[in-house]
C-alpha cells in the first residue's frame, strides 16, 4: 500500500511543489488549503502522476475546522506518514510601535497555533502507530532576527522551539521530526506580506538568485527519504548570494 503525505498550504508556493514532489515519486496525498479552486486544479496535476489525491479546504487557523477535516478522514486516508507543516506567512513589514496587530494576530494564528492543530490531530495516529515523520517549514527567521521583521520572527522562533520539543515527545514513538528554514524563496510570500503591493514585492528578489519553491521540495523530499536510522533534525538552506536574513550580495 503507498505511503501517505498531508500537506498543509498546498495552494501555491513550497506546499504545491512539495505535493507534486511526493506525488512524482508515488506517495498518496491530502493537500489542503483555504482556496478550494486552486486546490482542484492542483488535484488534476497530481492525479497525472497516478497517485490517489484528498482535498482538505479549511483554515488551519480555525481549530473547529481542522479538527472536523481531520477527525472525519475516510478510512483509507486515515495511516498518515508524512506530514508537512508547510502553511505560514508574513504581514507587514514594520516596527513594533506601527504594527498592525491584525497582522500580528494573522501571523501568530496561522504560523504557531495553526501548525499545533494539525499536529495535534495528525500525531495520535502516528504515536499510535509508532512511525511517522513530521516536517515543519520554518525560516531563516527562525534562527535570526532583522529589521521589521519582530513579530514574523517570533512566530518562526516560536516554530524552531516547538520542532525541538516535539522532537522530544515523539522520540519514544519511533516518530521523526525536522525543520527546514528557508532564506529567500520566491514565492507568494512577499505578496502576501506587502498586502498585495505585486511592485514592491518584485523588488525584494531584484538583484540576485533567490531560491524557488522547488529547491525546498528537494529538500523536503531529501529528508524524508532518508534511511530509516537517520533524521535530519534541522537544515537552514539560503540562496549562495544571502549570508543571512538581512545580508544578501546583489548585483
Amino acid at each position: 500500500m503507498s505511503k501517505i503525505a498531508l500537506v498543509t498550504g498546498a495552494t501555491s508556493g513550497i506546499g504545491e511543489a512539495t505535493a507534486m514532489i511526493f506525488a512524482e515519486n508515488g506517495i498518496d496525498i491530502i493537500i489542503t488549503g483555504r482556496r478550494a479552486e486552486r486546490l482542484n486544479i492542483l488535484k488534476n496535476k497530481l492525479q497525472d502522476k497516478n497517485v490517489r489525491v484528498l482535498t482538505l479546504c479549511f483554515d488551519v487557523r480555525d481549530e473547529g475546522e481542522v479538527k472536523d477535516a481531520l477527525g472525519n478522514l475516510p478510512k483509507d486516508w486515515e495511516e498518515i506518514d508524512y506530514l508537512v507543516n508547510n502553511a505560514g506567512l508574513a504581514a507587514g513589514l514594520s516596527s513594533v510601535q506601527d504594527g498592525d496587530t491584525d497582522d500580528w494576530n494573522r501571523m501568530i494564528d496561522t504560523n504557531v497555533k495553526g501548525l499545533l492543530y494539525v499536529t495535534r490531530a495528525v500525531s495520535p495516529g502516528m504515536v499510535e502507530r509508532k512511525k511517522g515523520h513530521i516536517i515543519n517549514i520554518g525560516s531563516i527567521a527562525g534562527k535570526e532576527v532583522y529589521p521589521n521583521g519582530n513579530v514574523y520572527c517570533a512566530t518562526k522562533h516560536a516554530v524552531d522551539a516547538i520542532t525541538k520539543g516535539m522532537r522530544i515527545d515523539m522520540l519514544p514513538h519511533n516518530i521523526k521530526v525536522t525543520q527546514i528554514c528557508p532564506g529567500a524563496v520566491e514565492t507568494e510570500f512577499s505578496i502576501v506580506r506587502f498586502h498585495g503591493d505585486d511592485v514592491r514585492a518584485s523588488k525584494v528578489y531584484e538583484g540576485f538568485d533567490n531560491l524557488v519553491a522547488k529547491d525546498i521540495a528537494d529538500c523536503i523530499w531529501f529528508v524524508v527519504s532518508r534511511a530509516s536510522h537517520v533524521n535530519i533534525n534541522d537544515m537552514v538552506v539560503m540562496p549562495t548570494a544571502q549570508a543571512s536574513g538581512s545580508i544578501f550580495h546583489k548585483k
